[in-house]
C-alpha cells in the first residue's frame, strides 16, 4: 500500500465533554457504569495474542467501595515473563517492517474508537477503578489517551523526516530503527492515559513491548488493551503481563534482549531498577534506554502581588483534584504574610465546600477515595505526623475513614518550619502544606522553595507584577520541568505542555512530545555514493 508519500492527519486535542445534567454523554456514561458494576471480570495475561491463565489470582476492588470486587486477574511468574519476551522477539521483525504509516494507523484508529463508542467504557472503568469524577476521568482516560495517540503519530513523522545534508554525488540518509530487543513498560495506577502511552509510544516507533500494569488498576488497563486489539494491533507487539513488581521485573531486567524501560512510578523503585540495569550491563546486547517519570513535591509560590481569588482556587484544585494522586499535584505552598489572611479565608471556604463520596454514583462529588489500603495508611501516617508536630497546625481536614472506602479528607496544614518533613516528602494524597513567609524575606523564601525538596516536576508562581514573574521564572529554572504562571501546576495537555521533570522526578523525556519518541529509536546513518572514486591517488600527489 505504500505507493505514495503519505502524511499523518493533523492532530487535534480531543474536546472535553461536560457531562452536565441532561447531556447525552452523561446518560451514556451512567448506563455503562451500571453495566460494568454488574459484571465481575476474570482478566488473563495476553502473550503473543493468546490469553494465558496462571491460576495465581489477585483482586481489583473499587477504592470508594472496597467490599466490591471489580475483577480478579491472573498474575505472571518467571515462565510467563519469558514467554512474553519470546513473543515480543518473534513479533519484532514483522512489526518493524511495516511502513510507519501502517503502525501509526493502529493508534489513530484506536483514538477515533475511543472518542466514539469506547468513551463510556474507558471513562466508566477509570471512575470505578481509580475513584475519579466524570471530569477527571474524561480528561484522563479519553481525551489524553486520544491526544497521545494522535500527536505521537505526528511527532514520529517529524522524527523520520529529519534528514541530513547531501553533497555532490552523495545521498545521505538517516533511518530510525527500533531498539534491538524489547521495551519494558511499567505503568502507574493514577492515570489510565499514562498506562496507555507508556507501551504504545515505543510500539509506534517499531518496538515490541512487555507491559506490566499496576496491580491496583489492571481493570481499567485491561480495557485499554482490548481497545488496541479492536484497532488492529497485531499479536505480540504489546504483551499484557500483570503481576508483582519483582516477579515480572526481575526476569525482564535479567534478559539479554532487554533494550529499554518506559516507567512511571515511585522514585525509590525507579532508582532500584536503574541499579539493577547497571549491574546487568555486561549481559545486555546494548546499553538500554532508561526513561522514567517518578515523584514530585510540587509547589505553588505566591508573590505579594498575587491575585488572591486565583491563588486560592489554584491551591484547592491543584491539591485536591483526583485526591491529590497526581504526580503534578500541588503539595506545598509559600504564601506571603500580607496575603495570607485573605488567602486562608478563601481557601478554607473552598475546602469546606468539597463533597467527598462515591463519584460513580453521585456526579456532584468532587473528591473520591485514594487507590488502596497501602496509600490510605501511608497518607494517614502523615496526618498523624501533622497532628503530633509542634511545628504544624491542621487548618482543615485531617481525618480519614477506611470503613467503606479509602477516604481521606482534603487537608490543609500550616507549618512554621519551612523544612518540615511535610514540605519535603511526597505524600501522594489530598494534603497541602503551607509555609507563610515574611514579605521582607522574599529571596529567602525563594531559596527555600528551590532547595527544600529533591524533586523538580511541576511548580507554579502567582504574581501580577511582571518583573516579579520574570525574576521568579529565572529563580525556579531548575526547580520544575513543567512551570506555570498564574495557574495550578496540574493539567498538562499533550501537544501544548510536554510533561516531565528532572532532579529526583525523572529523566525529563517529555511525554507528549517528539523528545520522548526519539528515545525509542536508534538512528543509522547511510551514505550512498553515486560516483565512487576509482583511483587511490589524490590531486596533491601529482608531479609539478
Amino acid at each position: 500500500m505504500s505507493f505514495g508519500n503519505f502524511r499523518i492527519p493533523t492532530p487535534h486535542n480531543e474536546p472535553v465533554l461536560g457531562y452536565a445534567p441532561g447531556a447525552p454523554e452523561r446518560a451514556a456514561l451512567k448506563a455503562r457504569i451500571a453495566q460494568l458494576e454488574a459484571e465481575e471480570l476474570e482478566i488473563p495475561l495476553v502473550i503473543g495474542g493468546k490469553e494465558v491463565r496462571t491460576g495465581k489470582l489477585a483482586d481489583v476492588r473499587v477504592p470508594h467501595r472496597h467490599a466490591q470486587r471489580l475483577a480478579r486477574f491472573h498474575q505472571a511468574g518467571a515462565a510467563e515473563v519469558e514467554a512474553a519476551i519470546a513473543a515480543a522477539r518473534q513479533a519484532r521483525r514483522g512489526w518493524a517492517a511495516l511502513p510507519y504509516e501502517a503502525r501509526a494507523a493502529v493508534f489513530l484508529k484506536a483514538a477515533d474508537l475511543l472518542a466514539g463508542g469506547w468513551r463510556p467504557t474507558l471513562n466508566g472503568a477509570t471512575m470505578l477503578n481509580q475513584s475519579k469524577t466524570p471530569y477527571q476521568a474524561e480528561i484522563d482516560s479519553c481525551c489524553e489517551i486520544a491526544d497521545f495517540w494522535r500527536f505521537n503519530a505526528r511527532f514520529g513523522e517529524q522524527i523520520l523526516s529529519d534528514q541530513p545534508l547531501n553533497s555532490p554525488g552523495v545521498w545521505n540518509r538517516v533511518e530510525y530503527r527500533p531498539l534491538e530487543g524489547f521495551v519494558f513498560a511499567v505503568t502507574p495506577f493514577n492515570f489510565t492515559s499514562i498506562a496507555a502511552n507508556l507501551p504504545t509510544a515505543p510500539a509506534l516507533m517499531g518496538n515490541t513491548v512487555v507491559w506490566k500494569p499496576a496491580s491496583s488498576t489492571v481493570y481499567s488497563n485491561w480495557f485499554v488493551y482490548k481497545l488496541l486489539e479492536a484497532a488492529g494491533l497485531p499479536p505480540g507487539v504489546i504483551n499484557f503481563v500483570p503481576g508483582s513488581g519483582r516477579a515480572v521485573g526481575d526476569p525482564v531486567l535479567a534478559s539479554p534482549e532487554f533494550a529499554g524501560i518506559h516507567f512511571t512510578g515511585s522514585t525509590a523503585v525507579f532508582q532500584g531498577m536503574w541499579r539493577t540495569i547497571a549491574e546487568n550491563l555486561p549481559r545486555y546486547k546494548g546499553y538500554p534506554r532508561i526513561v522514567g517519570e517518578t515523584g514530585g513535591k510540587d509547589f505553588i509560590f505566591a508573590h505579594p502581588s498575587a491575585e488572591v481569588e486565583a491563588l486560592a482556587t489554584a491551591l484547592c484544585r491543584g491539591a485536591f483534584e483526583a485526591q491529590g494522586q497526581k504526580c503534578s499535584a500541588a503539595s506545598r505552598a509559600y504564601v506571603p504574610e500580607s496575603l495570607w489572611p485573605r488567602v486562608k479565608e478563601r481557601l478554607l471556604a473552598q475546602v469546606a465546600s468539597i463533597k467527598m463520596g462515591d463519584p460513580a454514583q453521585d456526579f456532584s462529588v468532587f473528591l473520591g477515595a485514594v487507590i488502596d489500603r497501602g496509600a490510605f495508611e501511608s497518607i494517614r501516617s502523615y496526618l498523624e505526623l501533622a497532628q503530633a508536630s509542634p511545628d504544624a497546625k491542621v487548618l482543615a481536614g485531617g481525618g480519614c475513614d477506611g470503613s467503606v472506602g479509602w477516604f481521606v479528607e482534603p487537608t490543609v496544614i500550616q507549618v512554621t518550619d519551612p523544612r518540615h518533613r511535610l514540605m519535603q516528602e511526597e505524600i501522594f494524597g489530598p494534603v497541602l502544606t503551607i509555609f507563610v513567609y515574611p514579605d521582607a524575606k522574599l529571596a529567602e523564601a525563594v531559596e527555600l522553595c528551590d532547595t527544600t525538596s529533591p524533586y523538580a516536576l511541576t511548580g507554579a508562581v502567582f504574581a501580577q507584577d511582571r518583573a516579579a514573574v520574570e525574576e521568579l521564572a529565572r529563580a525556579f529554572r531548575d526547580a520544575a520541568g513543567n512551570f506555570y504562571v498564574n495557574d495550578k501546576p496540574t493539567g498538562a495537555v499533550v501537544g501544548q505542555q510536554p510533561f516531565g521533570g528532572a532532579r529526583a522526578s525523572g529523566t525529563n523525556d517529555k511525554a507528549g512530545s517528539m523528545w520522548n519518541l526519539i528515545r525509542w529509536v536508534s538512528p543509522r546513518s547511510i551514505k550512498e555514493s553515486f560516483t565512487p572514486p576509482r583511483r587511490i591517488e589524490y590531486p596533491h600527489q601529482a608531479d609539478e
